[in-house]
């Protein structure tokens, strides 16, 4: 079963429910149910508050059904010779943090500029935090071992395994500083809180 239908069951909704709460048919929420159709960033987002939990909560049922639909996830982000893994991430926290989907949840042919990159991959981009530079499905291509400029696109790994994708402005052995456009905002993070940073060198819009 998977945790969709428990929480949904645990709730006491039925389908229709669950449908009207969230704008859809009941026909669909079945088949996110049962895996046949991918529980994508979006749907976490719309789903999460009608069964009132965060969007990282849904993130089992995620990782089930795009596995069932696809058998495109891997439990690990496992190298496929010539494709770039892709990630995904569900928001969940303040300041339009996110939390990672474990391993690969989609493999695309690997750019150019990422061929000889260890541990390269790619990212969505969930939410509007950063518009107009990064829109929301925007895939964005990520070398962990570039370091930043000021002005990059950077991922952002907390130590309390949130991500957020931010521009990078200035990095001290204190504080990191970040900038996101959507409200403006300057964000400054103690270094402790931070586990690693990682550059975006390319994108793909939806």
């Amino acid at each position: 079963m998977t945790p969709l239908r428990v929480l949904r069951v645990e709730r006491g909704l039925t389908l229709d429910q669950l449908a009207d709460s969230v704008g859809t048919t009941a026909q669909q929420i079945g088949r996110l149910e049962r895996g046949e159709r991918r529980l994508t960033v979006d749907w976490m987002v719309r789903l999460a508050p009608a069964l009132g939990v965060e969007p990282k909560d849904l993130i089992g049922a995620a990782a089930l059904t795009a596995a069932q639909a696809e058998g495109a996830v891997r439990t690990t982000t496992r190298a496929v010779p010539g494709m770039l893994p892709v990630r995904s991430a569900a928001r969940g926290g303040g300041e339009q943090e996110m939390f990672l989907l474990d391993g690969a949840i989609d493999h695309v042919p690997m750019p150019e500029h990422l061929r000889n990159v260890r541990d390269a991959y790619a990212i969505w981009v969930v939410g509007d935090s950063m518009v107009p530079r990064f829109r929301a499905g925007t895939l964005l291509h990520v070398n962990p071992y570039k370091p930043a400029r000021r002005d990059h696109g950077v991922v952002v790994f907390k130590t309390n395994d949130a991500v957020l994708i931010k521009d990078f402005l200035e990095a001290t052995p204190e504080v990191l500083l970040l900038r996101q456009y959507n409200p403006p905002l300057d964000l400054t993070l103690p270094r402790r809180e931070v586990r690693s940073w990682h550059t975006v060198v390319g994108t793909e819009e939806p």
